[in-house]
């Protein structure tokens, strides 16, 4: 599970302490959008094995691989109109974001094929690239051809995520906005609640 768009230090550690698999970092135009030196402060506080990743929206591979170094980013989250070539020239792993709209198909992930170590799938909005606190129809995406991990995002928070897990049986999960009061702003009880949630349906053989 990972604990997204995370601003400030006691929000890091109540992600690490609920047991977060990943912490991310916005480094693209969000309220939650970090500078280099900010994030470095803050992926200081995230110990191994946690993942620590930044999350980036067609930017400029110089300034990823900036990014990467300076705050010593384990993966990078492109979210988006990256090309599978830009995917496979990123100095770490890359989750690679699909947009789930009414019309989504399995097909539009092919080309990621070998170059994205794992995909997300997020709820289609034609303004935002990510951040919209919406969900998708989990049931309408149908069985995962299993081309890469799945990762699911989009509107989860601790009293959904338990019916995305079982409705898509994915690698993992994200989470943002359903564990905030304000947008960067992290609510601690909602983390322990949704990294709870989780756990239970990993108990209950829900995930791959």
């Amino acid at each position: 599970m990972k604990i997204c768009g995370l601003t400030r230090a006691q929000d890091v550690r109540a992600a690490v302490d609920a047991g977060a698999d990943a912490c991310g970092f916005i480094f693209a135009a969000s309220p939650r959008q970090l500078t280099i030196e900010q994030a470095a402060a803050l992926t200081a506080l995230v110990p191994p094995p946690v993942a620590r990743v930044g999350v980036f929206v067609d930017a400029d591979p110089e300034f990823v691989a900036s990014a990467v170094a300076a705050a010593s980013l384990t993966a990078v989250q492109f979210s988006g109109s990256e090309s599978p070539e830009q995917c496979a020239a990123a100095p770490v792993p890359v989750i690679k974001v699909i947009a789930v709209g009414t019309d989504f198909d399995w097909r539009d992930a092919e080309p990621y094929r070998g170059h994205a170590a794992t995909l997300l799938l997020d709820t289609y909005d034609p303004q935002r690239a990510g951040g919209t606190s919406r969900t998708f129809a989990w049931r309408d995406v149908g069985e995962s051809p299993g081309r890469a991990p799945i990762f699911v995002a989009g509107g989860l928070s601790a009293y959904n995520v338990g019916e995305a897990i079982d409705a898509l049986s994915p690698f993992g999960v994200d989470v943002s906005s359903g564990v905030e009061t304000s947008p960067g702003v992290k609510c601690h009880a909602e983390i322990d609640a949704f990294c709870a949630a989780v756990r239970l349906a990993d108990e209950e053989g829900c995930f791959r």
